[in-house]
């Protein structure tokens, strides 16, 4: 793929206009916009774009070229994805997983025949990945998941389940943490595997939102066999891998484009409040929260060029949730009472309306982001923690 290897001045903005306006419609008004995936499913459409994309490392800038990307900078990337919201682009929140997150972990640790076998298809939205980290009794607490691996000669049999996996229902393929050491305390003793979500053992279940969306599932396994070449670096080196995965999802949930603003002003516009001096105050208000996001974005990015993402990436996550819910706060503000009745409110701001909140649980709750920032951005003492050299075994349940 040596054809892919950008040219200096490809992620000039003039030239990624005319490159990909040769390839995609220009947005206009009357384009659908879609918020995190929410009541959008339409497969089809995201793998003829990601397939046509593919050839030029557009759908996965910071892959590198041999790999089917663009090697690109943190900055380049925010180029691409700067000017891609510039036109009609289907809704690919199903593939981010894969894409935006599992596929640059696989990049950092798997082994070449891993990667030969699995980003090929993750690529080009053939195959779909979810991720099964969180558990019933494990949510905040990664480290204490229960979900048991046990090796039985070429491959290991696992027992447990999974909560809050996004579009697990129709993932080929799942990012798998699970326990392989109970003697070892609990960061030690975990192991990092790809399953097949279509194994014998597998059981998967959806759970319906409030905004009529069944994003997430509960997943079951039931001595789901899984062969040893399909774990991912070394036994009971998860943990490692499980914080590299969270950087990517948490940077890439921060830095996804609102793309929005402009619309706002257009919807205030229709209803005749553009003038009005409180409605340009919280435009403006919105505005710089935008602002600030992206600024605290790009010093994530920054620091992330020299590796992978650090817990930089957990400010960008929080100033991004409320960025999400004012946005949607302020569309419904600007609707009115019209925005109650189901026909004002069967469109993309209603979904934002309702999806928004979820921003300060999902990917990490605030709480959680807030730890990391304090803990190892500005160096306060860490949360007390009894269990942490305790075998796992040994941790009450």
């Amino acid at each position: 793929m040596s054809d892919l290897a950008p040219s200096p001045d490809r992620f000039d903005l003039a030239v990624l206009r005319r490159e990909l306006g040769a390839r995609l419609k220009p947005k206009t008004a009357e384009s659908r916009t879609t918020v995190m995936g929410a009541g959008s499913d339409d497969l089809e459409e995201g793998r003829s774009y990601l397939s046509s994309m593919s050839e030029g490392g557009w759908a996965t800038p910071l892959w590198p070229v041999e790999l089917g990307g663009m090697s690109a900078t943190k900055d380049q990337a925010a180029a691409v994805a700067s000017v891609l919201s510039e036109f009609e682009v289907p809704d690919l929140y199903p593939f981010s997983i894969g894409i935006g997150i599992v596929g640059h972990t696989l990049i950092d640790y798997a082994t070449d025949e891993q990667l030969s076998r699995w980003l090929p298809t993750m690529r080009t939205g053939a195959e779909i990945w979810c991720q099964l980290f969180s558990e019933p009794d494990a949510g905040s607490d990664l480290a204490n998941l229960g979900a048991r691996a046990v090796r039985d000669g070429d491959e290991w049999v696992i027992n447990g389940s999974k909560v809050w996996s996004s579009r697990s229902m129709y993932s080929q393929y799942g990012w798998l943490l699970a326990r392989t050491d109970p003697d070892v305390p609990k960061h030690r003793g975990i192991t990092a595997f790809v399953v097949d979500m279509s194994a014998p053992g597998m059981d998967i279940r959806p759970l319906r939102q409030i905004n009529e969306d069944a994003h997430f599932a509960e997943v079951f396994m039931t001595d789901v066999r899984v062969p040893d070449i399909d774990r991912v670096g070394g036994e009971g080196d998860g943990w490692r891998l499980a914080i590299t995965t969270l950087g990517y999802e948490r940077g890439g949930v921060a830095t996804r484009p609102m793309g929005k603003f402009d619309q706002l002003v257009d919807l205030a516009a229709d209803r005749d409040l553009g003038t009005d001096p409180l409605v340009r105050q919280r435009l403006m208000n919105l505005k710089s929260l935008s602002e600030v996001t992206a600024w605290t974005n790009a010093r994530a990015n920054a620091k992330a060029e020299a590796g992978v993402p650090g817990p930089e990436g957990s400010g960008g996550k929080l100033r991004y949730s409320p960025l999400l819910k004012e946005t949607g706060q302020l569309a419904k503000d600007l609707q009115g009472p019209l925005g109650m009745l189901t026909e004002e409110a069967d469109d993309a701001w209603h979904t934002l309306f309702l999806t928004g909140p979820s921003m300060s649980i999902r990917g990490g709750t605030d709480e959680i982001q807030r730890n990391i920032v304090g803990e190892r951005v500005l160096g306060l003492p860490k949360e007390p923690d009894v269990s942490r050299e305790v075998a796992f075994k040994d941790i009450g349940r």
